[in-house]
């Protein structure tokens, strides 16, 4: 998801060149900040953009996270629209630190996708999975309904989602990433058998998320 950043390092690499030949011409310590200051943004930009390689966990009965972070919620959706029947639902609260790219969670074909404008809570703010804006991508596969919901955050205004409906895809693929913090709900099939609990931190394409018995 490097390529993701292309844009922003270009700008911040600019005006950062600028403020270097600025000072070259006009030695005034203000260039020079300003110099320190985007050299200091183009770090933290490669930082946030990492995409490490993952030792990814695979198999027909498993369910994989689909992003690193910190689960902060563990529940179940007696009617959820999306699916017939009830859902159990896990959160994943991405924060500024954590890799941010997104993984698929089983093999199968995308049977739905959703985009929907909205406002921008804090990702940890619960009001922020009804109402931010969001993504929701529906795989269907061996294990049955997996959802994803992608929400955006106070800063993460932009969501990346490269997923079309009809798509083939790969348990643990790279499939889009949330910029500058967030969160991610994950809807899963009632019946299969929760590995992780609240306040785990997980690991998108290697932790286990659910396994089917």
């Amino acid at each position: 998801m490097f390529k993701e950043s292309f844009h922003m390092l270009l700008i911040e690499a600019v005006l950062f060149f600028l403020a270097i030949i600025g000072w070259g011409i006009v030695p005034r310590i203000e260039l020079l900040i300003m110099a320190s200051f985007f050299a200091g943004i183009m770090v933290f930009t490669i930082f946030f953009f990492r995409d490490p390689k993952r030792k990814v966990a695979t198999g027909n009965n498993i369910i994989v996270s689909p992003a690193d972070g910190r689960v902060v919620h563990i529940g179940d959706i007696p009617h959820f629209s999306l699916s017939t029947g009830s859902v159990k639902v896990i959160t994943i609260y991405l924060s500024l630190w954590n890799v941010h790219v997104n993984r698929v969670p089983i093999s199968g074909q995308v049977t739905y996708l959703d985009h929907q404008q909205g406002c921008f809570y804090p990702a940890f703010n619960n009001r922020s999975s009804k109402k931010n804006e969001y993504t929701v991508i529906g795989i269907t596969g061996e294990m049955g309904k997996v959802f994803i919901k992608q929400i955006a955050g106070t800063f993460a205004r932009r969501i990346v989602c490269r997923l079309q409906i009809d798509e083939q895809v790969r348990q643990g693929e790279r499939f889009g990433m949330i910029k500058f913090g967030s969160r991610i709900e994950l809807y899963l099939p009632y019946s299969v058998v929760l590995k992780v609990f609240v306040g785990d931190r997980i690991r998108g394409g290697e932790s286990i998320i659910a396994e089917k018995t």
